[in-house]
């Protein structure tokens, strides 16, 4: 996937001028920088959901998946309910609970979403984001609520069942990118 020259504003306001980075595909990333800067918004555009005001992205990934700031399930949905809307067809309720006990999520996968903490909710939709194959895999400050240890476990789950996949990161924490073994780029 490759940006050349994005721009983007809001209400007049520069947000992103021309941003250019190139990601192989395979590659894993962490995009950083200051809070306002357009990270969020440069994720938006690399999934075409915001189209940039200039500027073109080449070679946008066939099939993707995203963990967004916001968690985004259903609050009267369980865990696996959630996890199984987007697991390839075929994946057995096994599969999918396998996946939800990776991330230290066994004991809830009956609770309704509503009921988990907000560190149980971002696991659920990194599962979730993780178990549906895409070719590239956007994360948006995926570990925001998680202690060290769990954030740790979720990142070794994130890494074993992402190979071979473009992962894109944005995160504020300078460790991610070691943590990740990721190539960081800074807007």
């Amino acid at each position: 996937m490759e940006l050349k020259n994005v721009c983007k504003s809001f209400d007049g306001k520069a947000v992103l001028q021309n941003v250019s980075i190139k990601i192989e595909k395979g590659e894993t990333v962490l995009i950083t920088g200051v809070s306002g800067r357009g990270k969020t918004t440069l994720l938006r555009i690399m999934m075409g959901l915001t189209p940039p005001d200039s500027g073109e992205v080449l070679n946008a990934p066939e099939s993707i998946a995203a963990v967004f700031q916001e968690d985004r399930l259903p609050s009267e949905f369980t865990p696996y309910v959630c996890v199984k809307m987007t697991a390839p067809h075929g994946d057995s309720k096994e599969t999918i609970l396998s996946h939800l006990a990776k991330v230290g999520l066994a004991d809830s996968v009956n609770k309704p979403v509503s009921q988990l903490s907000g560190g149980m909710r971002r696991r659920v939709a990194i599962a979730r984001a993780v178990i549906c194959n895409a070719d590239t895999v956007f994360f948006d400050e995926p570990f925001t609520g998680l202690d060290r240890d769990t954030k740790l476990k979720t990142i070794e789950y994130i890494k074993r069942h992402t190979q071979g996949k473009t992962l894109v990161f944005v995160s504020h924490d300078a460790e991610d990118e070691t943590l990740l073994d990721a190539r960081k780029i800074r807007i």
